[in-house]
């Protein structure tokens, strides 16, 4: 955990160094950095970030018969993300990308359960994972401005937990999830074009679009869910070129 909080906090202040050498770093006169890039067909580089990832559930039948939870919800939790960007233009406003990479998330899911007298007790099931991730994303740009250009971005994101021990753990409680799921994907961002490299933030948003519940009866925190999707936010800091 302290690192997840020292790896954020790097992340700002490097994000706020970029900001400041991109004042520094524009050239004079009527010559932009983005005329460096404008012909160049495809380019590489690497993306780090901060994530916000948390779990979207569904309550099962059983969950409104049993007598032994009250309450059963996901708790958002921290996580960085690093990959390799390649970039393909097509045209002078699209671009097909992928970006490679891993994750290192935390979610909480929160329970309350009925105690013999009739005390509540929450308990709170962390889960932390590991994931292989494969972004393919197109991405629409503005016209530039000075150095400066907005974009949006859409695609689909294929995950791999590595960290997923579900077919060998039967701990009792606990849940099991999928090791594969596919995500859809929409953001934002902004290209700041500097003489050796492109420096673009961006924020991100991915939502799961299957079922990554393993129903297991004899698991009773499992009987009481119906589905489990996927859902992250993410802040991204690319240096592409």
């Amino acid at each position: 955990m302290l690192r997840l909080y020292s790896l954020q906090n790097f992340l700002i202040f490097l994000f706020l160094c970029v900001l400041q050498f991109s004042v520094w770093g524009q050239r004079k006169g009527n010559a932009y950095n983005y005329l460096e890039f404008k012909n160049k067909p495809y380019y590489f580089g690497i993306a780090m970030g901060y994530a916000s990832s948390n779990y979207r559930i569904e309550h099962s039948d059983d969950f409104i018969l049993n007598d032994e939870y009250i309450r059963a919800q996901s708790l958002s939790g921290p996580g960085v993300r690093i990959g390799v960007i390649g970039n393909l233009k097509f045209g002078e406003y699209f671009d097909f990308r992928m970006v490679p990479g891993f994750a290192f998330t935390e979610r909480t899911l929160d329970y309350v359960e009925i105690s013999q007298g009739g005390a509540q007790a929450p308990s709170a099931e962390r889960i932390e994972s590991t994931f292989f991730e494969l972004p393919m994303l197109i991405r629409y740009k503005s016209r530039p401005y000075k150095d400066l250009r907005f974009f949006m971005l859409t695609g689909i994101k294929y995950t791999y937990d590595i960290s997923n021990t579900s077919r060998t753990r039967q701990a009792e409680g606990l849940i099991l999830t999928a090791s594969h799921d596919y995500a859809f994907e929409v953001g934002v961002g902004v290209q700041i074009f500097f003489p050796y490299f492109i420096f673009s933030p961006q924020i991100k948003v991915s939502r799961g679009m299957g079922n990554i519940l393993l129903h297991n009866g004899a698991l009773e925190r499992s009987n009481i869910l119906d589905r489990i999707n996927s859902s992250m936010i993410s802040f991204s800091l690319n240096f592409e070129g």
